[in-house]
């Protein structure tokens, strides 16, 4: 399996702001996201050609943009991470119907997100 980008998150100040700077900019469309109160998701591009992605608030102080990788398994990823000497910053925490999440952080300090699809996930 190839370990590709599956989705990414914008954290923002100012959502309405930022939903309106993106939709300016790069025509594309954010909308609400049913069962999610403070998550937007954006659509990049055209159906089934575009990369997902979702707007929030800002969670804390210095919180950047985040980019997620599919993996087989969170939990043995996660371990991966660790054994190369990398930090598991947010453990694996589900995604209602959807599937599993982890954040970690590489060794140069940069931040990124494990995804492992699972219907199951509650």
């Amino acid at each position: 399996m190839k370990h590709t980008i599956v989705h990414f998150e914008i954290p923002a100040d100012d959502v309405d702001r930022a939903r309106a700077f993106y939709t300016q900019l790069l025509g594309w469309q954010i909308s609400s996201s049913p069962g999610f109160e403070d998550y937007w998701v954006i659509q990049t591009g055209e159906e089934g050609k575009d990369l997902a992605g979702g707007v929030m608030k800002r969670q804390a102080p210095g919180q950047g943009p985040i980019n997620y990788v599919q993996v087989e398994s969170v939990e043995e990823y996660a371990a991966k991470v660790e054994q190369l000497g990398g930090k598991v910053i947010m453990p694996k925490h589900p995604v209602s119907g959807m599937g599993w999440f982890a954040h970690c952080q590489d060794t140069e300090g940069n931040v990124f997100g494990l995804w492992e699809d699972d219907p199951s996930a509650a």
